[in-house]
């Protein structure tokens, strides 16, 4: 059985089957209430079922009980709706060889315009041994609902179940318990084939396979009849909050699932901008043991030219404890009231864990916009405002200094006439460690093998050159790591680095102070309460060349006619001159003007370390309000290299 405490987002799910349970299961058994002691084993046939249960009306034509002692008499007293032996009772003497229902209908109504009504067909319940159902199987059924002016409608194909304990199911749905009491086990198995459900709107949801394991609960305080009301209800206006969060948290806490896996799930949308489909041919979540987590496997989405393929995502150490006990501090509030704050909304979120996704590739429709539209002589313009990107949109097919890039040109772009574009990224991890007061105690993203055309970053600060300078894609690989020091009020940023192949490397660290959960109240933009109540303590930054610099310095050499050796003098001369001027001519302007000037002079690494020497920082106030350079360096301890 699953621990309470994890949780995943397969409760619609599991919600499903129980409703799935309650509503054709219970009609099945309650006319066989068997009992020892009868005359003889025999079959008997009743008419008209009809139960009411909570907003659920069963109906059955006609069920027969093969194998079983009960008497006719007997059969249509367990049957009575108004009969004053509770469910569970009468279900735990059921014993019969089989049930057999030809056709039983639910029909539900609510909340509001809400009308829904399921018909299965050649329902039948083998090996029934004291309200225990051995296999229960039913050959298909149909769906209709109607909500306000949406209708829909669908089909399941074969169901089955096994090892069901129908007294449980009983006992859950309508007897109350504390919450607290043993796990009881409805379902050893379920299975649903060939599920199809279209709306008026024009969507259309497919699922070829739906397989459960295990799945159960605990008795709650309202009964999860009870709970499931207060919780539909929750959302009309003027309702008491703390009733709607002891029922979801009572819910959540009870439910236990084993495992669940659904295949070949389809949705297709016939939007007028184009139509959708959204596939994904495994989903599977387990509660323990190697597989546990939620696991999707070969995603795609098309829509248009569009296209999204993803190999796999995994969820692992997702947890609702988090969610579960920001509702039970709303259930338990002295006063009534409605609603949520933003801030109770962030409690509420759970906790993520660890999140993977593999191998994901977009291909992007060919650009369609008027600043990259081919020319007339079939070429297509480089975008960016570069000298490169100059000569080769204004050459002509006659021009061969234009059209022609000269060998070993390092800004050599060849020009191709426009077609499909591709993004890609071989993995993606996100790990996130336990929130306090809504907020991640830690973060880590890692993003390896992340592949894009160059322009698509056109218009972004500095990357946004990066066509100009001969790169017609960008292989990067990504890590931010950050975690927080609640206690000291600190934002500890361990690693911010962005890696690009023939590119270079920049990676950043430091300390940042006066990071608070008010940053996420709120009530003021987050910016601004940041720059009267962040402080930057540390600051780690190196800078590693690839190759990016050269291409730079060809680039500016030809913008300025020069020869890049001479254009590279004039850059050392300017950093061991001017950047100290620019920076006040302090001891630590003149250590990052020299750091500068060896690095351009020989491009490989660059090292800056800064300290504030005051142990509370420096505010990011106190930065932006300096009228200098100077009058911040002089609050730092600095030290600069390069190679």
């Amino acid at each position: 059985m699953i621990h309470p405490k994890a949780r995943s987002s397969v409760w619609s799910a599991l919600v499903a089957a129980g409703a799935t349970a309650l509503l054709g299961l219970v009609v099945l058994p309650a006319p066989l209430a068997a009992q020892e002691g009868a005359a003889a084993v025999q079959d008997v046939t009743v008419t008209d079922v009809v139960l009411p249960l909570g907003g659920t009306l069963l109906k059955a034509p006609k069920l027969t009980a093969s194998g079983t002692r009960l008497s006719k008499d007997e059969l249509a007293a367990i049957l009575r709706p108004d009969s004053a032996v509770p469910w569970s009772e009468r279900l735990a003497r059921l014993d019969a060889g089989s049930l057999m229902v030809p056709v039983l209908t639910s029909e539900n109504v609510g909340p509001g315009d809400n009308r829904q009504t399921v018909t299965y067909r050649d329902v039948v319940a083998r090996d029934v041994r004291a309200g225990r159902v051995g296999e229960l199987t039913a050959a298909g059924a149909t769906v209709s609902v109607v909500s306000g002016p949406n209708r829909g409608s669908g089909t399941y194909g074969q169901l089955r179940a096994t090892d069901l304990d129908l007294a449980a199911l009983s006992r859950l749905y309508t007897v109350a318990g504390d919450g607290k009491g043993p796990i009881q086990r409805v379902y050893g198995t379920i299975q649903v084939a060939d599920v199809t459900y279209a709306d008026a709107r024009g969507t259309t949801v497919k699922i070829a396979s739906l397989n459960g394991r295990d799945l159960g609960g605990r008795q709650i305080p309202d009964g999860w009849n009870g709970a499931f009301a207060i919780v539909a209800g929750g959302f009309q206006d003027g309702t008491d909050r703390r009733a709607v969060a002891a029922a979801s948290a009572d819910l959540i806490e009870a439910t236990t699932v084993g495992s669940l896996e659904m295949r070949g799930l389809s949705v297709s949308d016939a939007d007028p901008k184009g139509p959708l489909l959204f596939e994904i041919r495994r989903v599977a979540y387990a509660s323990e043991g190697p597989e546990a987590g939620t696991r999707l496997e070969d995603l795609s989405l098309s829509r248009g030219s569009l296209r999204t393929q993803l190999a796999r995502l995994t969820l692992t150490g997702a947890s609702l404890a988090p969610t579960v006990a920001a509702l039970q501090g709303i259930a338990g509030e002295p006063a009534a009231r409605a609603g949520f704050s933003d801030t109770e909304m962030r409690r509420l979120t759970p906790q993520i864990g660890n999140l993977t996704l593999n191998d994901l590739a977009i291909e992007l429709p060919p650009e369609a916009t008027p600043d990259h539209a081919p020319q007339r002589d079939g070429r297509v313009p480089v975008r960016g405002s570069g000298p490169e990107a100059a000569r080769l949109n204004a050459g002509k097919p006659s021009d061969p200094k234009a059209s022609e890039p000269r060998a070993g040109d390092p800004l050599a772009v060849t020009v191709v006439p426009q077609t499909g574009r591709r993004v890609a990224l071989r993995e993606a991890t996100l790990a996130v460690g336990p929130p306090s007061d809504g907020v991640p105690s830690s973060s880590r993203l890692t993003l390896s093998g992340l592949s894009l055309p160059a322009d698509l970053l056109a218009g972004q600060p500095i990357v946004g050159m990066l066509p100009a300078y001969g790169y017609r894609d960008v292989d990067l690989d990504v890590v931010a790591d950050a975690s927080v020091d609640a206690k000291a009020r600190d934002l500890l940023v361990r690693d911010i680095t962005v890696s690009g192949r023939e590119i270079g490397t920049i990676r950043l660290s430091g300390r940042l102070g006066g990071i608070g959960p008010e940053l996420l109240s709120g009530t003021l933009p987050a910016a601004t309460l940041l720059m009267f109540s962040g402080s930057a303590k540390n600051l780690d930054l190196t800078v590693e060349n690839a190759g990016l610099f050269e291409r730079f310095l060809a680039a500016q050499a030809k913008d300025l006619s020069l020869k890049p050796d001479e254009l590279r003098k004039e850059y050392v001369t300017a950093s061991l001159l001017g950047v100290p001027i620019i920076l006040g001519n302090g001891p630590a302007a003149k250590a990052i003007g020299a750091a500068m000037g060896q690095f351009v002079m020989k491009p490989g690494k660059l090292v800056l370390h800064a300290q504030a020497k005051e142990p509370a920082g420096i505010g990011f106030i106190d930065l932006g309000a300096a009228r200098s350079p100077a009058l911040v360096l002089d609050r730092l301890d600095v030290d600069a290299r390069a190679n």
